[in-house]
């Protein structure tokens, strides 16, 4: 079972990652991916860990669902799509402009509020559209914005100031700093800027996978219990249609899972198994493949995870070789490599 006590904040040091996923083309071995992965079971218990799930680092976007959290216990109202959208990497469609625009009006606040960076939509076909277009980069567009709307309207509820609700020292961050701790059972190693310009808090592998099964294993009706029903009940408001994360969640049922930028991926069920993986280099190509493989050593039925198997490399257009993940997380069925 789980700690109520905090442990200390995970070592800043460089990551001992190890071999996660070869690279295998026409038989031979063309390249490593390196990283780490944990398996936590039912009762928290580490059934495996690769590499170094105990160093410090950034959960990038992967940390959203724990932000949301937050914010509900902080009184955020919302439920459902828009729920699923404040914890949202989302791509850019118009449903996501749509849904930002209104929890933006719910707060009673205008896009020129949001702190986040402008950008121009995640999705490739979606932002290719949009430059077609003529548009202009928005901040509105930047996939992060659904969290940041969502975060005004928690300073809004709550009678927080608006024009510096990214300071880390900003009663908002600081509520959400509580509850990354509280999820992760562990201190705060370090606190930078993520991408969009919010704070990104350090913890460790084993406490971002904590953390995921404690949302996913929380009861019903409880703000953890909020944010997993909303996002596995609208995957693609809190990523976006042809997502990977959006597909997995439909593939396995009851699974709450959430991508980050540099290779990063949480899963979890709702009885508390949960997995984390880091890629190294930031690879997608390992990491759904990776983190299909640890799902199934958590217990997930290998059938329904056959699409995230990792696209085929390509020689002169025909499949040559694939991304294969380590026999230490497939021992089993390692699949053969043409």
């Amino acid at each position: 079972m789980y700690s109520s006590s905090l442990a200390d904040a995970p070592a800043i040091r460089e990551p001992l990652h190890t071999p996660v996923a070869h690279l295998v083309r026409g038989g031979v071995t063309e390249g490593i991916h390196y990283g780490s992965v944990v398996v936590l079971g039912a009762r928290g218990e580490v059934e495996l860990q690769l590499g170094d799930v105990e160093a410090a680092f950034y959960p990038r976007s992967a940390l959203k669902p724990v932000q949301a959290v937050a914010m509900v216990r902080a009184g955020l109202p919302l439920d459902g799509e828009l729920l699923s959208l404040a914890a949202a990497s989302h791509s850019g469609e118009e449903r996501h402009l749509a849904g930002t625009r209104r929890i933006l009006e719910l707060a009673g606040v205008s896009e020129d509020d949001l702190r986040n960076v402008t950008d121009l939509p995640y999705d490739p076909a979606v932002r290719d559209a949009w430059i077609r277009e003529g548009r202009a980069p928005s901040r509105l567009a930047q996939n992060c914005s659904g969290k940041h709307a969502a975060m005004l309207y928690t300073c809004r509820l709550n009678g927080w100031s608006l024009d510096d609700y990214l300071d880390p020292g900003h009663p908002l961050q600081q509520a959400i700093a509580e509850i990354v701790e509280d999820l992760t059972g562990q201190r705060i190693a370090r606190v930078t800027v993520d991408g969009c310009g919010a704070p990104l808090f350090s913890v460790s592998l084993h406490g971002l996978a904590r953390a995921a099964a404690r949302v996913t294993a929380s009861a019903p009706g409880t703000p953890e219990a909020r944010v997993a029903d909303a996002m596995r009940e609208h995957a693609e408001m809190a990523s976006g249609s042809g997502r990977d994360v959006a597909a997995l969640m439909r593939a396995v049922p009851g699974l709450l899972a959430k991508d980050g930028f540099e290779g990063v991926e949480v899963a979890a069920l709702p009885d508390g198994r949960a997995v984390a993986v880091k890629i190294s280099d930031g690879a997608n190509r390992a990491r759904v493949p990776v983190t299909a493989a640890a799902l199934v050593r958590a217990g997930v039925d290998p059938a329904l995870l056959t699409e995230f198997a990792g696209e085929p490399l390509l020689g002169g257009g025909e499949p040559v070789g694939c991304v294969r993940p380590v026999r230490a997380l497939d021992p089993v069925t390692v699949r053969a490599c043409a």
